[in-house]
């Protein structure tokens, strides 16, 4: 069973929804607005269903607020489909964006699917025999997912923590950024590699600013993007 958090306005489809995923065996957390959603997600839900449209605060910020201290999908739900909406919302921290009117089989799929995945991502986590990554003063650490550079924690939304422990588990191997995107955010996901590119112009700002001195991420013109080989203490 999962904990799952819908925030959105329409109540009539909030219900809906929420009798459905309770048929299916999981929780349901609601909110009606951007502020109630944010404070429900201090909850720790396995998956969030985020309207963008919402009364307090658009679901644009509620992602962006609420992914500093979340690592579990959000799935955007809207009526607003245009692929600037749709890449904002994924560059953001988005997992998902399904567009409104949806109907409900192909909405379970997609929560489904992206249960499924973390899942997977958990279980690989637990397998490796390394629990942390070593590149300089940067370390790693695949159990707790998270990034500190010289002890200083580094804040990552979760598909730009999941980008670097990918190309960091392969260090020196050149992925293009259509890789990239099928890898994290897999095959059936609704929308294009473009948002790759904005996610690692954010995570190379972030490692910029707390180490300008070292090139962690590196872009091979006209292939992809390389994880660099940086000497670093052993894994654990």
């Amino acid at each position: 069973m999962s904990k799952i958090l819908i925030i959105d306005d329409e109540e009539e489809l909030v219900e809906l929804l929420k009798d459905e995923l309770h048929a299916r065996g999981h929780e349901v957390l609601t909110a009606y607005d951007g502020i109630a959603g944010i404070n429900l997600a201090e909850k720790h839900p396995d998956l969030i269903l985020l309207d963008v449209m919402l009364p307090a605060s658009d679901g644009f910020t509620v992602c962006r607020t609420i992914r500093e201290k979340v690592l579990c999908p959000i799935l955007f739900m809207s009526a607003r489909q245009s692929e600037a909406d749709r890449v904002r919302g994924l560059t953001l921290g988005g997992d998902d964006y399904i567009v409104k009117p949806f109907t409900l089989r192909e909405l379970m799929a997609r929560i489904e699917a992206n249960l499924r995945r973390e899942q997977r991502a958990h279980y690989v986590n637990k397998e490796q025999k390394r629990t942390k990554l070593y590149f300089g003063i940067l370390e790693l650490n695949l159990i707790e997912r998270t990034l500190t550079i010289n002890n200083q924690n580094i804040i990552l939304t979760r598909r730009e923590y999941d980008i670097v422990e990918f190309l960091g588990m392969h260090s020196g191997q050149v992925f293009s950024r259509e890789q990239i995107y099928e890898k994290i955010w897999g095959y059936d996901a609704d929308g294009d590699s473009n948002t790759v590119v904005e996610h690692i112009k954010k995570i190379r700002s972030k490692l910029h600013t707390a180490d300008s001195e070292t090139e962690y991420l590196s872009t091979v013109w006209g292939i992809g993007y390389k994880w660099n080989k940086i000497r670093g203490k052993d894994a654990l």
